[in-house]
């Protein structure tokens, strides 16, 4: 079967395609119990530039109106097949399934009071009957919320497919994305999947955009040239790296909720006078030195238990933010390699797992890892929109 897994960031930057072809394979097939699993090609569509400030107005607004939430689903839907029928056109193949992440809006992994209650609560946004009607072919969407209703937090899900693709008989390794916010799995070397531990370690990309976007009047900074000619200003960056979601414990999961403009416009004022260069070089050590803290409080780091760290998404595009990462990481002896070695591009492997979440739903098995999400059980993702 291909399934095409569509992906819209916290950066709110655009709409990632891949098209994988996944199958039933024997248990001991290279890539896992039961599938195998091959990328056919993976497309990148930017949102306009209207659609984006529309996307970032409209994230975790203290007050929006209900008619423009409302067509800002049906919208996004017809973006994500206008991108899948792209994609198909450009790679010559058509998928028989989708799986859409849809867009971000709320994500409150937590519970909190509401109504006499305390509930946690998400919201991923782009209507998948639109896409379903568009391509003829069913749609798994808001894959989110079973997860949660199972007690989890409905985030990380991409622990399956780094699972799945990483885990190796003799190296331990630790896949790190870093998107606009950044997570890892951390895959000993012959565990079973129950063993695997995952959660958001924190700002990815997130608070470096956002004040690149002021600072530059760019959307980011293009290679990190900015960040590598400035200055870590040490007690701002030690300042932010006490806030509680970096002391938390996991399973935890973090959004613009926690990290958004908010946090990005705080973390401007503390940096006073500085320079653009110095505030930015602060911005991308926040998310190197979180993420090598992260490991290095929340791992079991017993020698020789993992020897590699695997960086996926967009930070994988930053020099100054991958140096500032090796940097970080090399006293806990692990190497630094892209998922591109290892035969998925690092900028599809987001869309790539909700194709593979989007066939296990279709074949009637669940998907996220409960001890990475925190969920009580094993819970079948997301909703059939079908044509």
């Amino acid at each position: 079967m291909i399934v095409a897994g569509v992906m819209s960031g916290t950066s709110a930057d655009g709409i990632n395609v891949a098209l994988v072809r996944i199958a039933e394979a024997p248990a001991n097939a290279r890539n896992a119990p039961g599938v195998s699993f091959r990328l056919l090609g993976h497309a990148e569509f930017p949102y306009p530039k209207a659609v984006r400030r529309e996307v970032l107005r409209l994230m975790n607004a203290s007050s929006a109106r209900v008619a423009d939430l409302a067509r800002l689903n049906f919208f996004l839907g017809e973006l994500y097949a206008d991108a899948v029928l792209a994609a198909q056109k450009k790679f010559h193949v058509a998928a028989d399934l989708v799986g859409c992440h849809g867009q971000t809006l709320y994500h409150q992994g937590v519970p909190e009071a509401y109504l006499g209650c305390k509930l946690a609560a998400t919201w991923q946004t782009g209507e998948g009957a639109v896409i379903s009607q568009r391509l003829s072919v069913p749609v798994v969407s808001d894959c989110r919320v079973a997860d949660m209703a199972a007690g989890g937090k409905g985030a990380p899900l991409v622990p399956f497919l780094d699972y799945m693709l990483f885990r190796h008989a003799s190296v331990g390794r630790i896949a790190q994305n870093i998107g606009g916010i950044a997570n890892l799995t951390a895959i000993p070397a012959g565990a079973a999947q129950k063993n695997v531990i995952a959660f958001d370690t924190g700002p990815g990309n997130m608070v470096i955009d956002a004040l690149a976007e002021r600072l530059l009047h760019k959307p980011y900074d293009r290679d990190g040239r900015t960040a590598a000619m400035g200055t870590v200003l040490e007690a701002v960056l030690s300042k932010f790296l006490n806030v509680r979601f970096f002391s938390a414990k996991p399973p935890k999961t973090a959004g613009r909720e926690e990290f958004g403009r908010e946090f990005a416009a705080q973390f401007g004022r503390a940096c006073g006078r500085a320079s653009k260069q110095d505030i930015l070089a602060t911005a991308t050590a926040l998310t190197s030195r979180s993420i090598a803290n992260a490991i290095k409080n929340f791992v079991p780091l017993k020698k020789g238990v993992y020897q590699e760290i695997i960086v996926s998404g967009g930070g994988l595009k930053n020099a100054t933010l991958m140096a500032m990462l090796a940097n970080a990481v090399s006293p806990l002896c692990l190497q630094v390699r892209a998922s591109d070695e290892l035969g998925l591009p690092s900028e599809a492997k987001e869309a790539a797992a909700f194709a593979l979440l989007a066939y296990e739903t279709w074949n009637k098995r669940p998907s996220n890892v409960p001890s990475a999400t925190g969920a009580k059980k094993p819970a079948i993702l997301g909703k059939i929109s079908y044509a």
